[in-house]
């Protein structure tokens, strides 16, 4: 059932993980207390025992990915990532968002998967599942080490972020970007003030992700817009405005997601409905409905990122057209970068002659 909603957290309620085994029966009046308490946020070191994640999907545009932190302080109530904290016996609920941890080892481990010699130089995405640029970077800084170690050795890699924090790593992403080594994708799902703060309550305001994608632009690093996720009648009526402002402040591409509702995520998401939309509630699922195939989520790749039918096939023609419009390339697949001049390490000091 829903909560109490909190101020600057996105989730309303916080369902049981479906791996959970260790079960807390509270009394009624301790569960109104912990209801009504202010959840803090607790950030906590945990070791990677493995720092590059690959995947096989036909439908994302990348083989492999890193993501330095698990859990994510933004918030956002439609993320698709909130069910990995299922695997950690913790709530995808308010403890996605308020339980983080981070990978004070990532960039050592990194090395250590260059350092094999069948690794085979790929683009590497930074922020495919949580944010890399969410507000514990900014004191901890895993994502700027592995960005570093990237630029170090010559590697690509692409970014996906809703963090204005990105711009404190210009100088990194620039000096990738002059041998074709990195492109970043700005998320930015809605630029309405009042939805931001309930639907992604500790993201950057859409103000701040412009400015940053325009600092990023004029640096010469490639950047891109991902409107993600669509979300029937709640911010479909953006699209056009959201990709015109994209194309304004320097963006060459974009791409979008239609809302997906894995596991947890579903109700989670419903339960934000409920509160915060609750005479649009069921027209919102409705619509999802309509392009699931009748179901909450239908995640047979081909369909979970853009779902199918009429509705679904009106809200694709719709950003095609305004892509057009604009002057922006319409493309799910990130930027192709070189993967020619990747220097294993060690790799020079075996060229040297003695």
């Amino acid at each position: 059932m829903p909560g109490t909603p909190h101020k600057g957290r996105g989730a309303v309620s916080r369902p049981d993980g479906r791996f959970q085994t260790h079960v807390v029966e509270l009394s009624e009046e301790e569960a109104v207390r912990r209801e009504q308490q202010t959840p803090e946020t607790v950030l906590t070191a945990m070791h990677a025992g493995k720092i590059i994640s690959y995947n096989k999907s036909p439908d994302v545009p990348f083989d492999r990915s890193i993501n330095p932190y698990q859990g994510c302080e933004h918030g956002c109530i439609y993320c698709y990532a909130r069910p990995s904290h299922s695997y950690l016996d913790l709530s995808p609920g308010i403890d996605f968002e308020t339980k983080i941890f981070y990978k004070p080892n990532a960039a050592s481990r990194l090395l250590e998967e260059w350092e094999k010699s069948g690794y085979e130089c790929k683009p590497i995405t930074i922020g495919a599942n949580t944010d890399p640029y969410q507000p514990a970077e900014k004191s901890v800084r895993v994502t700027r080490q592995l960005l570093e170690l990237f630029l170090k050795h010559s590697h690509p890699v692409n970014l996906i972020t809703k963090g204005s924090l990105i711009t404190r790593d210009i100088d990194l992403l620039a000096a990738l970007a002059r041998r074709n080594l990195c492109s970043v994708a700005i998320s930015l799902p809605t630029i309405s003030a009042s939805l931001k703060r309930i639907m992604e309550p500790r993201v950057p305001s859409a103000a701040s992700r412009l400015k940053a994608m325009k600092k990023l632009a004029s640096n010469g690093i490639p950047t891109s817009l991902l409107m993600a996720p669509i979300i029937p009648t709640i911010n479909d009526a953006e699209i056009e405005q959201i990709l015109e402002l994209a194309a304004n402040a320097g963006a060459s591409q974009a791409s979008y997601i239609f809302l997906r509702l894995p596991h947890e995520v579903k109700t989670l998401f419903v339960d934000w409905l409920d509160v915060h939309f609750t005479e649009r509630a069921e027209h919102v699922m409705s619509l999802v409905r309509q392009a699931s195939g009748g179901r909450d989520y239908d995640s047979r790749f081909g369909i979970r990122q853009s779902g199918r039918g009429a509705y679904a096939d009106m809200l694709g023609a719709r950003f095609r057209t305004a892509c057009k419009r604009f002057g922006l390339t319409f493309d799910r697949y990130q930027q192709r970068l070189d993967c020619g001049k990747f220097e294993r390490p060690g790799q020079q000091q075996f060229g040297l002659n003695f």
